[in-house]
């Protein structure tokens, strides 16, 4: 697995002179033992097969029943759960894109192109532009994954409950770069060594749900489409009601992961579909500490942290009227208060660089 850019590699064509001088100071690393760090950074095949064998297992024994449930109303509650599950695929292609879940590289590799086709999110493009979202978190026109606009705007962001603007975006730029027509901006980010594997990457996901419609129309039934791609759509309403719990409505252009990510805490079930990427500060703090430490991590440093959201709607009560507001005051954020202690406190050493 080629491994991403750190956070202190500077990224081609993506320079902006208008951002003030806090854009060359370093990211806030907590304090943390190395002994401790250490520890939380070991990678294990064991868990990682753990957790994702047993995703795999939901899937096909979720799958199973939709499939025989077809032509039924008892088909709705079915494919519901079956698409939740497998929409899961995004927190999953997240992770492994940092190589953390397995000990082993072409575990980590497998799953990698495995969840990365599911989600619609071409392997090759997708580890590199992940590592500008790491690189500048929040930083408007810089961070290519920021959800929310400034100023808000409502529309898209209900539209991707069904993934109808991102996941759409995501199949036209499969079949462009399947097609070899590549654009200016990924030129600036994807090694060149990398370019001919995205486009063959994508022609094998383009053929792949071109054999899944031929064998729809061969049945003359929709239902193989109902098992590919099409669950990103009507079974990502989870991970987009995780995922803007992230950064939406936080500060921008900081170098403090405290002030743009959040923390929240879920439920066993939640957690498992997202792969622990609720400890989102955390993870970015820290980023090659595998998704099963996260707790770990979190009680580790959580005295360093602004307090973790108790759960999903005390976050969203706080979330939503920051949102509405921005779209009239688009520089309104949402101040995270620091612990008294780290405020006072010397700058922190670097535990290690994000990646």
């Amino acid at each position: 697995m080629a491994s991403m850019p750190s956070n202190g590699e500077a990224q081609p064509g993506l320079t902006d002179s208008t951002f003030d001088d806090r854009i060359s100071e370093a990211w806030y690393q907590p304090r943390i033992p190395r002994p401790v760090l250490k520890e939380l950074m070991k990678r294990s095949d064991a868990k990682g097969l753990k957790d994702f064998g047993l995703w795999i297992a939901l899937l096909i024994a979720s799958g199973v029943i939709a499939g025989y449930t077809w032509g039924t109303w008892w088909a709705v509650p079915a494919f519901f759960v079956y698409g939740t599950i497998y929409s899961s695929s995004d927190a999953r292609w997240h992770e492994l894109a940092h190589g953390t879940p397995f000990k082993t590289r072409w575990l980590n590799d497998a799953f990698y192109h495995l969840s990365s086709f599911m989600t619609i999110r071409e392997a090759y493009w997708w580890r590199w532009s992940h590592a500008r979202h790491h690189t500048h978190t929040y930083f408007q026109q810089r961070d290519p994954e920021i959800q929310v606009a400034r100023p808000t705007k409502v529309l898209p962001i209900l539209l991707d409950f069904f993934a109808v603007i991102g996941g759409t975006g995501e199949v036209l730029k499969t079949v462009r770069h399947a097609l070899g027509r590549v654009d200016a901006e990924t030129e600036t980010f994807l090694p060149p060594s990398e370019k001919a594997k995205m486009i063959l990457s994508s022609r094998i996901y383009v053929l792949v749900i071109l054999a899944t419609i031929a064998l729809a129309v061969a049945l003359h039934s929709f239902l193989p489409l109902m098992f590919v791609w099409t669950p990103r759509f009507y079974g990502g309403w989870l991970h987009q009601l995780l995922g803007l719990t992230q950064h939406a409505g936080l500060s921008v252009n900081v170098k403090d992961h405290r002030l743009n990510t959040r923390t929240v805490h879920v439920n066993p079930v939640f957690r498992f579909l997202y792969l622990n990427m609720n400890y989102h500060l955390e993870h970015h703090l820290l980023p090659m500490v595998p998704f099963h430490a996260l707790p770990r991590l979190h009680e580790a440093i959580k005295d360093q942290l602004p307090p973790a959201y108790p759960n999903l709607l005390v976050t969203y009560r706080e979330m939503v009227p920051a949102l509405l507001r921005q779209r009239h005051e688009p520089t309104h954020v949402i101040e995270r208060q620091l612990p008294e202690r780290v405020r006072t406190a010397e700058p922190p050493f670097a535990a290690q660089p994000n990646a």
